[in-house]
């Protein structure tokens, strides 16, 4: 590797070993380093000035040596910074969306982190900020608005701020005509409120003391929070509940579910004291989201078989399953992923063949139509309408060689109308870059897509190196959309490369299926599968690809290093969750219990134990050589916590053979999502990038 760029003579910090045995199912396992989970965790995500101090002290000695390591790096650094804040127009802003009286809508200053909520006049006028992101922001070290919502009459605004990372949002209400705070102040809770039809009070989730989102409560302004109307509380520590409100502002809807069952409550808006009203009780492996369409709701819905799912019609007056009428029937693959009601039309957002399109239902005669794309490779968001009764849906598109492009679409006329490209300052040309969709052979022979995207004149020699990405987890797919980022590796001569593995819904829900407890292995080998596919047709050479994955993907980075690592010649791991067994074990921690269904419950569940015990990357560390490694997190995080990584990369150093350098780098600031203003979070892919190139920049293909 580059010895220039980095430092290979700074010593990595020695954790100190001290071991906790466990017995589990007739299984004894001992952990070294079960001392780096701090005790206080739930008082340390609230305020991480508790942390325990020699668990601090580890901590900032392992930012010391990475900063050493990479302190060669830092010029290149600074010059990727400049790169990718020079593709972002700083004075960005979002296309408003109509509501009413006035068009709401995002943006930011020039040289802001944080940004600003505005509205203007439906038919013209000055523009007023409601929150100035920038101006809350002033004097924290973190600060991140989570949801802003206005009130049917356009008077008020709830919205929420995290301020330490961990999650836990303080929602407020702020007048819109004077710009000042109300009162009201509402800690704990899950970032968001809903409006009641008298805009006199809120619904909104609060957090209990382990983070989970098990109670609805109900706000009335004015009154102290410690007041508030419990409306509904689940007693499953299994199922997370979450609260919103109908466009039409006339039922708020609870959800509650876990990752593959759903119920949902209903109550109308106008009745904020009443109580909710059962659709359909929870039945394990149903899963169902509800819809406005006037009177009836839609139901999106796997009930009946539909494993890749159809829409259902249900009348709100009893919404009971015995009611529901099938409206788009269940295709094979064909995954219906979201629906949009409107007076005369529902949309749907779907995949089908691995790609994504949007089709048009027109209520009155059941016709259909889809919006047609022409690229190889794409992705699409379907943005919608802040409108129930309005004849206009609003989407984007992007490729990964085409900006972001929102588009209005007249789903009667049939016509769209560009309202907005994604503006790069320091300029873009589309056709200096190639994007392909690849299909590798896995190791049971399904065909599993790789988005890439490389320069036209990149040599396919196997010289360039590579950066795969990949996440496999929870049914998510990750899309092949524009990245003004990457753009820093491909005109290096990378190849961005993203593997569609399984484990998430690429290519249908059973794609998901197949990639999930008993046969979560599927991802790994996927993942393994698109690297040497990369490799045998001369796109890279496996000591020239850096594997990159946050969160679950970063699980998918500890897998694939224990399982393959000469196949890899580095791997960054984000958040990565990366100590599995121990985590699902332990039912106290945020997201244990909801996460049994997509892991197994190893608590209950000798086999699960088996299955997770054979590939959790902290369980499976060996002494063989592994590639570089960089870990990055955050101390407040409540999905991936600190200790993870923190134990992960002790092990490794410990029990590998080779002298790669393990490092690892964590926010104290900051949570799962890192950074949280727009440039402050560059600065953090900077340096992931700049790993990447100094670790690939003396290798050679063979």
């Amino acid at each position: 590797m580059h010895k220039t760029l980095l430092d290979l003579s700074a010593q990595p910090p020695a954790a100190r070993r001290r071991p906790v045995s466990d017995i589990r199912h007739g299984v004894e396992r001992t952990d070294d380093y079960a001392w780096l989970r701090a005790d206080n965790w739930q008082a340390v995500f609230r305020d991480p000035s508790v942390l325990d101090g020699d668990i601090r002290a580890h901590l900032e000695s392992e930012n010391a040596y990475q900063e050493q390591v990479l302190a060669g790096t830092g010029e290149l650094r600074k010059a990727l910074f400049a790169e990718m804040k020079g593709r972002i127009k700083e004075d960005d802003s979002s296309v408003p969306m109509q509501d009413g009286p006035f068009a709401y809508g995002m943006s930011y200053r020039t040289g802001g982190e944080q940004p600003r909520f505005f509205r203007t006049p439906r038919e013209g006028g000055e523009e007023t900020i409601l929150i100035d992101g920038d101006k809350e922001a002033e004097g924290k070290s973190y600060f991140r608005i989570g949801d802003v919502d206005h009130s049917s009459d356009h008077r008020k605004l709830v919205w929420s701020y995290d301020d330490n990372g961990s999650e836990f949002y303080t929602l407020r209400v702020r007048d819109t005509d004077t710009g000042g705070e109300l009162d009201d102040i509402v800690p704990g809770t899950g970032g968001s409120g809903s409006w009641d039809a008298t805009n006199q009070g809120f619904f909104y989730t609060r957090l209990d003391d382990n983070h989970r989102p098990s109670r609805i409560f109900h706000h009335r302004l004015g009154q102290d929070a410690t007041g508030d109307r419990l409306v509904y509380e689940e007693a499953d520590p299994g199922f997370f509940v979450n609260v919103s409100g109908a466009r039409t502002n006339d039922w708020i809807f609870i959800s509650i579910n876990d990752h593959e069952t759903t119920e949902y409550r209903v109550l109308p808006a106008d009745r904020p004291n009443g109580e909710p009203m059962l659709v359909a009780a929870r039945e394990t492996g149903i899963q169902y989201d509800l819809e406005e369409g006037g009177d009836v709701f839609f139901v999106l819905t796997n009930s009946g078989g539909a494993k890749d799912f159809r829409v259902m019609t249900a009348p709100v007056a009893d919404p009971a399953p015995e009611n529901w009428k099938e409206l788009v029937p269940h295709e094979p693959g064909r995954l219906i992923l979201s629906i949009i009601g409107y007076a005369d039309f529902l949309v749907r957002l779907e995949r089908k063949d691995g790609l994504p399109r949007i089709v048009i239902h027109e209520r009155a005669t059941g016709e259909e139509h889809a919006i047609d794309f022409d690229e190889e490779a794409y992705s699409l968001g379907l943005i919608g309408s802040s409108e129930y009764d309005s004849d206009v849906v609003r989407f984007s598109y992007a490729s990964m060689t085409t900006p972001s492009e929102v588009f209005d679409y007249d789903m009667r006329t049939r016509q769209r109308t560009l309202l907005k490209v994604q503006e790069i300052p320091s300029g873009h040309e589309p056709s200096d870059y190639v994007t392909r969709r690849l299909m590798a052979k896995a190791a049971d022979g399904e065909e599993v897509p790789v988005s890439i995207l490389y320069r036209k004149d990149t040599p396919l020699d196997g010289t360039a190196p590579c950066l795969l990405y990949g996440y496999g987890s929870y049914g998510i797919a990750i899309p092949a959309s524009f990245n003004t980022n990457c753009l820093s590796l491909v005109d290096r001569g990378f190849v961005y490369a993203i593997a569609h593995i399984r484990g998430g819904k690429d290519k249908g829900f059973a794609w998901y299926e197949e990639g999930k407890r008993e046969k979560k292995t599927n991802t790994f080998t996927d993942f393994i599968a698109a690297a040497d596919h990369l490799a045998a047709e001369g796109f890279t050479s496996h000591d020239r690809i850096v594997a990159q994955g946050g969160s679950a993907g970063g699980m998918l980075m500890g897998a694939i290093a224990n399982m393959a690592p000469e196949k890899f010649g580095a791997i960054i791991a984000e958040v990565p969750f990366v100590d599995v067994l121990n985590t699902m074990l332990d039912d106290t921690l945020p997201l244990t219990p909801p996460e049994w269904p997509e892991w197994g419950n190893p608590i209950q569940s000798e086999a699960d134990y088996r299955t997770i015990a054979a590939y959790s990357p902290y369980d499976n560390v060996a002494a063989k050589a592994y590639p570089p490694i960089l870990a990055v997190a955050g101390l407040t995080d409540p999905r991936v916590t600190y200790w993870e990584p923190a134990k992960w990369v002790a092990r490794l150093r410990e029990t590998k053979s080779d002298d790669n350098p393990v490092l690892f780098k964590i926010n104290m600031d900051a949570g799962h999502a890192g950074a949280s203003g727009r440039f402050a979070r560059l600065e953090e892919v900077a340096l992931n990038y700049a790993f990447a190139i100094a670790v690939t920049a003396a290798r050679v293909s063979p």
